[in-house]
């Protein structure tokens, strides 16, 4: 597979080297946005033919202000550390015996992703960043788009460690290539990530749900919980950090879910109240129990009002996908408890729930969310597209000198 030779090339490339491809690309994005703007439109015109939802239009849209975010995460990649060649282990098994853990780039990516052409940018920039070689497989709703990006940034940084494929029969290709392939990053609906868990061999990154709770706890300020509650619904309600759950406090809820009301009423946010929540918010809709288990990617919320911390942890426990969940409180041991307890990839107090981004965490940008627990958890930068190699240098030595009742010991002496 050709693409093994571009990774190889730009594994032993030097940081120089990788941060000036970055800062090349960046400047062909800017200088090419009528001639992106152009196939976007086609892209979008296309998909409103075709009745696509809202919320992947909305995904979809490569605007002026996402051309920005990812040229601005480009050259955020530039400002991060060589992630190649970090030792990140180092120990002496015996005088001059050293053993080292150093970490490698991964090797080639698969990415497979529906409507989000900034996505293509930036899993295409953190390849380049951590050496990889990358297959990046958009959705047909993108094809216009997607296209012109991967010419983009074929010109400008090379075209051997980046590959873009576009027919749907290339997914199951792809799915199948556990020989040539070593990750693959799926991103877009619940079903589209699940499909791609169940029908490959290849290691996932990945995310199928984005099911956020936002709890305001008994000691809120209300102020605060309000507006918090509003950006994690409101900011980009069809991002998969965006809150489509909120449990209050049942002692916060005669102050907090009036004014939340409000502000959703203005922001034309639609609820889903349980029956201690609607008394408050009387112009919601009665909840029933799959509400808890939805992810609206909408102006749409669920509510409802909880007698304790501990119900809302269970609460977060039963019906939460893992990804990111907030709590709004003034008590130290509620936050302590909260952090304790919710099993989560992200775990936030006092801040919204969008917060959960690479570019956000200082990561230069995010390939995806990761709610696994191994290899690589939350926001997905630099070090999840990394793995590691053992390096042993000795002088010599064979396991038949440390063997046997007169063998050598080791003295494992820690080096870092």
């Amino acid at each position: 597979m050709a693409l093994r030779k571009g990774a190889g090339r730009i594994s032993s490339s030097t940081d120089e080297e990788r941060k000036n491809l970055l800062l090349s690309i960046a400047e062909a994005l800017d200088c090419s946005r009528e001639i992106i703007r152009k196939a976007n439109d086609a892209d979008l015109k296309n998909a409103e033919e075709k009745g696509l939802q809202p919320s992947l239009m909305k995904r979809l849209a490569f605007t002026d202000e996402k051309i920005d975010s990812s040229i601005q995460g480009l050259r955020e990649l530039c400002s991060l550390p060589d992630p190649i060649g970090k030792v990140l282990e180092k120990r002496e098994l015996d005088p001059g015996f050293i053993l080292e853990r150093v970490s490698f780039p991964i090797g080639v990516i698969a990415m497979i992703f529906e409507a989000r052409p900034d996505a293509l940018v930036q899993i295409a920039g953190l390849s380049l960043r951590s050496g990889n070689a990358v297959v990046l497989k958009g959705g047909s709703e993108a094809r216009n788009t997607n296209r012109t990006l991967v010419d983009i940034i074929s010109k400008a940084a090379g075209s051997d460690w980046i590959l873009g494929v576009e027919s749907h029969e290339d997914v199951s290709v792809l799915l199948g290539m556990d020989g040539y392939i070593d990750l693959v990053i799926p991103r877009g609906s619940n079903a589209f990530v699940r499909y791609v868990m169940d029908h490959t061999r290849i290691p996932v990154i990945g995310h199928a749900d984005g099911i956020c709770s936002v709890y305001i706890d008994a000691s809120a300020n209300a102020e605060m919980a309000v507006r918090i509650a509003v950006d994690s619904k409101t900011q980009y309600p069809a991002a998969c950090n965006s809150a489509e759950t909120f449990l209050v406090h049942e002692s916060a809820a005669p102050v907090i879910l009036p004014n939340l009301n409000a502000e959703f009423l203005h922001l034309g946010v639609k609820v889903r109240a349980d029956e201690r929540a609607i008394q408050y918010m009387p112009e919601a809709i009665p909840s029933v129990p799959d509400d808890f288990d939805k992810e609206f990617l909408s102006l749409e919320c669920a509510v409802k009002v909880v007698s304790s911390i501990e119900e809302a942890i269970e609460h977060i426990a039963e019906h939460s996908s893992h990804h990111t969940d907030a709590i709004v409180t003034e008590s130290e041991e509620a936050k302590r408890l909260f952090f304790q307890k919710v099993d989560s990839a992200d775990v936030f107090c006092n801040c919204s729930t969008r917060f959960a981004d690479g570019f956000r965490f200082g990561l230069g940008a995010e390939v995806g969310i990761s709610t696994g627990k191994i290899h690589a958890r939350g926001p997905v930068g630099l070090s999840g597209l990394m793995t590691s190699r053992w390096l042993l240098s000795g002088h010599g030595e064979t396991v038949a000198e440390y063997s046997g009742r007169n063998g050598k010991s080791f003295h494992h002496k820690e080096l870092i």
